[in-house]
């Protein structure tokens, strides 16, 4: 009597642990095969998620950053010269509008520009863009953390809260197809709290 309960019990236990497993086995599954359900399209690329290392100088105190200084908020990330062509200038207006547009929750979000040469922005630019976080990161680890169809300076990039690197957005891409994918991560990173 006593092997056939220690039998049903040890059947219960791998049912309980197998439903317990079955979100995880079900990702790793879509993750590996690349399939992706029907009606979870996000517009932006999902990204090998993997933490960002490395560290760049702040340009506005002059204090080393580091990527672990990113943890607490998603961020929203570009890379470009210090010069600021029309491009780069439209993403750093595109990051403004996406993280205004969340409304309350447009403290959750961080605005980084990286910068890859030499060139310090004009205070014009740093004017207009003023609460992004300005880095110098020429020759930065950090800076080869972050892949790129053709250029790096195509992209926005997006980092979760645990500085995570998780999805780029395409060159000349959709504000509002961005603004949707963050609100969606907003929401989805609500629930984990």
């Amino acid at each position: 009597m006593s092997n056939e309960i220690a039998r049903k019990n040890k059947i219960k236990f791998l049912l309980l642990a197998l439903v317990m497993l079955s979100p995880v086995i079900a990702s790793y599954f879509f993750h590996v095969l690349e399939i992706r359900p029907e009606g979870t399209v996000n517009y932006g690329e999902l990204l090998e998620v993997k933490p960002l290392k490395g560290q760049a100088l702040n340009i506005e105190n002059n204090t080393i950053f580091r990527a672990r200084d990113m943890h607490g908020k998603w961020s929203l990330i570009t890379i470009d010269s210090g010069q600021c062509n029309e491009y780069c200038q439209k993403k750093l207006y595109q990051m403004r509008q996406v993280r205004l547009v969340q409304n309350t929750e447009k403290d959750r979000i961080e605005r980084i520009w990286l910068i890859d040469d030499h060139y310090v922005p004009d205070q014009d630019i740093k004017n207009e863009y003023e609460g992004t976080v300005l880095l110098s990161a020429k020759d930065s680890e950090l800076l080869n953390e972050f892949p790129a169809a053709l250029s790096q300076h195509d992209h926005i990039y997006v980092v979760d809260p645990m500085g995570n690197l998780m999805m780029r957005f395409p060159k000349d891409a959709d504000p509002s197809k961005i603004s949707k994918d963050v609100k969606h991560l907003l929401k989805l990173s609500h629930f984990e709290h």
